[in-house]
């Protein structure tokens, strides 16, 4: 798949990554708006000159086609959208402080909010039943929402930062949930102001991009880009560049739109939202800003926009071959592919096999060849028939000298030894994987790995080793993969410590069993646990915190968890209920420690408040006590 360049162009103006941005302020032409230097935002309108220069905007010096528009602070995103039923689109600009919204063709300010959580993330749309039009503004663990005149229509609160926000059709239903990427690597689905789904990544989520129906894009920190379908993730690549930004643009015109991502590397690619093939690959001179679509050309169709941060603008067009008839991937081609890589794979491993033999065969009609093992040759690869490869995971308590960690440890069946060690991970490896090579005269058939967790999460480790004999110069690779269970770092302790003050009780109508069957799923156990007269009794120690944990099922449905981590509390509630699928929950929650906390606080903030508030009556009643002086002095005279 080829994309025509119909259009280059260079502004003279560096462009902030994220920052970017098309609208059409009189209804008609798209203009380029984007973050630029010197805390300001340029808007390129090749179609009309913009007459009125009398308020924010200025005319650039070094084009004609650039307008300025002065923020007078350091700009965090910017938006184009419409809030009512016209055609003519406004700029929205955030800064860590304020929210403008800004009419372009009037010249003109439509509202001025300030924002003291920030705002880090823009977008324009509807929101659930909603019917109006918001401006939604994500910033500092809350998200704001305002209409055309400027209210505070919507407000709700995430777990992190926001560093990203898309309106998707999540769930199906015809109306837009909200979906926000946080620093806290988390993907919140907001119907509206009720979390619906959370998707755990393992890195910042910096862009989220719907592509049709309940599929969206995302990207993160770390060079990670993937598509997820509802909460089901279909694929994921990781790069060692970062991506910048995400989009979705239809490249050969079949009606579904593919992943279009720009790297930090000056690369943007196009990939197939089924499988993350890549269908199109273009270079640029440096890192990408922004990518977007639109009609920039006036010819009646949309280009693809790609924007650099040195001010490079390309506008591409796709070039269809062979029309006539459309070639669609679909469902046999998609088993034909995978069928060529299963036998592409399999003449692989003949032609192995057949290497194999070949060095047998020749060290053995070799005289005074020497042996090692069952009269296996040195350098010859064969290994017994019956090899198999174990794991087992422990909790490691860690020391003053060590860390708290899940230990693996990955042994064979026989005499054989393992040569070397591939893990790959989420979530807890840099760059997701990690390496272990014994050195020589340290093979054995069994390898210890401590594996350091970050925080409770569900890890899938994907292992692969290389098994033979010492001195052989070809080996076997054995794969496996072993599920590392959310709870992982956590040792059941028996009565060894006080119960925690701070709990949680609720009611659930579930059996005892199938609580039973989540305890030994979710917990890193030793043997796995029963209920005991209708009842489960739980006590764990968490070794990463110090903190003990208890769990008690009653028979008749009542469960308590006791716990001063209150983190924890949450992400077991969260996991026991997305097990046993309750939607909702009712519950008594005590934690005392927490509450004389929020107390403290709440008496310094009156403290710190209430001199600042006779402060600012006094000096108010100061300025209009003087200006009423002068009056009744202007009446006198």
């Amino acid at each position: 798949m080829l994309l025509a360049p119909v259009f280059s162009m260079k502004l003279q103006h560096k462009i902030i990554p994220r920052m970017v941005a098309i609208g059409k302020y009189d209804g008609k032409h798209p203009c380029l708006s984007a973050a630029t230097t010197a805390n300001k935002v340029f808007i390129h309108n090749p179609h009309t000159r913009i007459g009125n220069y009398s308020g924010r905007l200025e005319t650039g010096q070094l084009s004609a086609d650039i307008s300025l528009l002065s923020i007078n602070q350091q700009v965090s995103s910017v938006a184009c959208g419409s809030l009512d039923e016209s055609s003519r689109d406004r700029l929205f600009v955030g800064t860590p402080t304020n929210l403008l919204a800004y009419d372009v063709e009037n010249n003109s300010d439509l509202f001025y909010k300030e924002m003291p959580d920030g705002v880090n993330s823009l977008l324009i749309g509807n929101l659930g039943t909603n019917n109006t039009r918001l401006v939604l503004a994500g910033g500092n663990c809350s998200i704001q929402g305002f209409n055309k005149e400027g209210n505070d229509e919507f407000w709700t609160v995430t777990g992190d930062n926001v560093c990203s926000m898309a309106l998707v059709d999540f769930n199906g239903d015809g109306l837009n949930e909200l979906l926000v990427g946080s620093k806290d690597f988390d993907i919140r689905v907001f119907k509206d102001d009720e979390i619906i789904a959370e998707m755990t990544e393992t890195e910042a989520v910096t862009s989220l991009y719907p592509l049709y129906g309940t599929r969206f894009g995302y990207a993160l920190s770390n060079g990670t880009v993937g598509v997820y379908d509802r909460s089901a993730r279909y694929w994921r690549i990781k790069s060692k560049n970062q991506a910048v930004t995400i989009h979705s643009f239809d490249l050969d015109d079949d009606g579904v739109p593919e992943l279009i991502t720009g790297w930090s590397n000056g690369k943007v690619d196009g990939r197939s939202d089924r499988t993350g093939e890549v269908i199109f690959k273009q270079n640029l001179s440096s890192a990408i800003a922004g990518v977007l679509d639109a009609d920039y050309r006036m010819d009646g169709k949309n280009q693809l926009i790609v924007c650099s941060m040195d001010g490079e603008v390309k506008g591409f067009v796709p070039v269809i071959e062979n029309k006539n008839p459309v070639v669609e991937l679909n469902a046999q081609q998609d088993v034909m592919h995978l069928m060529m890589q299963q036998k592409n794979s399999l003449l692989l491993e003949v032609s192995n096999y057949k290497q194999n033999t070949k060095v047998v065969d020749e060290l053995t009609e070799g005289a005074g060849v020497p042996t090692e093992g069952a009269g296996v040759p040195t350098s010859a690869s064969s290994i017994p028939a019956n090899t198999q490869l174990q794991t087992s995971l422990i909790v490691v308590s860690g020391d003053e000298n060590s860390l708290p960690c899940v230990e693996l440890t990955v042994r064979t069946t026989n005499d054989t030894i393992i040569k070397c060690i591939i893990m790959f991970a989420e979530g807890i490896f840099d760059g997701e994987s990690y390496v272990v090579h014994p050195q020589e005269n340290n093979l054995s058939n069994s390898v210890q790995i401590p594996i350091y967790i970050p925080k409770d999460i569900q890890v899938d480790l994907h292992i692969k080793a290389l098994v033979g004999y010492k001195g052989s110069s070809q080996f076997h690779v054995f794969e496996l993969t072993r599920q590392l269970p959310r709870f992982a770092l956590y040792e059941l302790c028996g009565d060894k410590y006080a119960q925690p003050n701070s709990f949680v009780k609720f009611d659930i109508k579930e059996r005892v069993n199938r609580v039973v069957l989540w305890a030994n799923q979710s917990f890193l156990l030793v043997s796995d646990v029963a209920a005991v007269n209708g009842e489960l009794d739980l006590k764990f120690f968490a070794v990463r915190t110090q903190k003990p944990l208890h769990l008690h099922f009653s028979a008749t449905g009542e469960v308590t968890i006791h716990s001063n981590d209150m983190d924890l509390v949450g992400n077991i509630i969260q996991s026991l209920a997305s097990f046993l699928a309750i939607q909702d929950l009712q519950s008594v929650v005590e934690f005392p420690d927490q509450i004389e906390e929020l107390k403290a606080i709440l008496i310094k903030v009156e403290l710190k408040t209430i001199p600042e508030l006779v402060f600012n009556l006094s000096y108010v009643l100061k300025k209009y006590f003087k200006r009423w002086m002068s009056f009744m002095q202007c009446v006198n005279d």
